[in-house]
C-alpha cells in the first residue's frame, strides 16, 4: 500500500506544533483542576513586572501597563470559568505616587479609563460582578476618583462575584485606619477596649464582608507582599510567578491553582 506523501510546505512547523501542544496542556491542566473540590473562593494577586517586561520588549514602559490592564481581563475571565468568586489585585501602592510624574500621570488616565469601562463591560453585568476600589482613595485625582464612584455604582447591587482594585493602597495604611475608627467609638464611649477583638477589627478593613484571601499570587519573580493585605494573609497560601505580570499565561495561573489544591490547610493547627 502506497503512502501518501504528503508536500513539505503542507507539514505544520515547529512553532504551529508547539502551540498545539501548548493548547493540550492548557486544556488537560484546566480539566485537572476545574475537577478539584478545592477552588479557592478568595484570590488576590500583585499585579507586578509591567515595565520590566517593557523595557524587555523594547517598548516604552507605560505599554507594560497598558497590557498589564488587557491582562487582568484576561485573569478576570479564568476566575469566572473556575467559580473563583472573589478578586483582590494589587494595582497601584502608596509608594507608587514616589514614581516619575510622568508615568503616575499617565497611569492615572488609565485607572480612569478602566474604572469607566468596567462600569459599562456587559461581562461584568452578565456574571454580576461588584467593582470596588480600596484603599486611601482620596489620594487619588479626582477624575479617578469620579470614575470609582461610576463603577462602584454601576454594580453597587451585585453580590455574586466581587472585584477589589487595590488603588493608592497600603495595608499598614490600612491597619492605622481601622485602629484610628475604632479608637473613635472607644472615645465616643460606643464601645470599650474590651469589646475589639479580630471581628471588629476585619469589620474596619477595606476588604470588610470577604472571605481572607485563599491564595496570594506574585508574578515576576519577586517573593514578598510588600505590604499587600497584611491582616487578611495571616493564612493565605502563596504562590510566586517568575513571568512579568503582561506574560502571565493562563498556564501559569492554573499552575498556580493546582499548586493550592496540593496544599493541605492546617490554619496553625
Amino acid at each position: 500500500m502506497e503512502v501518501e506523501k504528503i508536500p513539505i510546505e503542507r507539514l505544520p512547523g515547529i512553532a504551529q506544533i508547539q502551540k498545539l501542544l501548548t493548547k493540550y496542556y492548557e486544556r488537560k491542566l484546566f480539566a485537572e483542576v476545574a475537577n478539584s473540590e478545592k477552588i479557592p473562593k478568595h484570590i488576590a494577586i500583585i499585579l507586578d513586572g509591567n515595565r520590566r517586561f517593557a523595557e524587555q520588549m523594547g517598548v516604552d514602559r507605560f505599554y507594560g501597563h497598558v497590557l498589564g490592564a488587557k491582562k487582568l481581563e484576561e485573569v478576570i475571565g479564568w476566575c469566572q470559568e473556575l467559580g473563583i468568586k472573589h478578586i483582590t489585585v494589587y494595582a497601584f501602592s502608596t509608594e507608587n505616587f514616589n514614581r516619575d510624574k510622568e508615568e503616575v500621570n499617565k497611569l492615572m488616565n488609565l485607572l480612569a479609563q478602566k474604572f469607566k469601562e468596567v462600569a459599562k463591560d456587559p461581562r461584568v453585568h452578565k456574571y454580576k460582578i461588584r467593582v470596588k476600589a480600596i484603599g486611601n482613595l482620596k489620594m487619588l485625582p479626582e477624575q479617578v476618583q469620579r470614575a470609582i464612584d461610576e463603577a462602584q455604582a454601576a454594580t453597587v447591587g451585585y453580590n455574586g462575584h466581587t472585584l477589589n482594585i487595590a488603588v493608592g493602597y497600603g495595608g499598614r495604611a490600612e491597619l492605622a485606619d481601622a485602629v484610628r475608627k475604632i479608637c473613635e467609638r472607644i472615645k465616643n464611649g460606643e464601645i470599650t477596649p474590651k469589646d475589639v477583638d479580630e471581628e471588629m477589627i476585619n469589620n474596619y478593613l477595606y476588604t470588610a464582608g470577604l472571605p481572607d484571601p485563599d491564595l496570594i499570587i506574585r508574578t515576576s519573580g519577586e517573593e514578598r507582599l510588600s505590604g499587600f493585605l497584611l491582616w487578611q494573609s495571616a493564612y493565605s497560601e502563596l504562590y510566586f510567578c517568575e513571568a512579568n505580570w503582561p506574560a502571565f499565561s493562563k498556564i501559569d495561573f492554573l499552575r498556580a491553582i493546582r499548586t493550592y489544591q496540593s496544599r493541605e490547610r492546617r490554619f496553625g493547627k
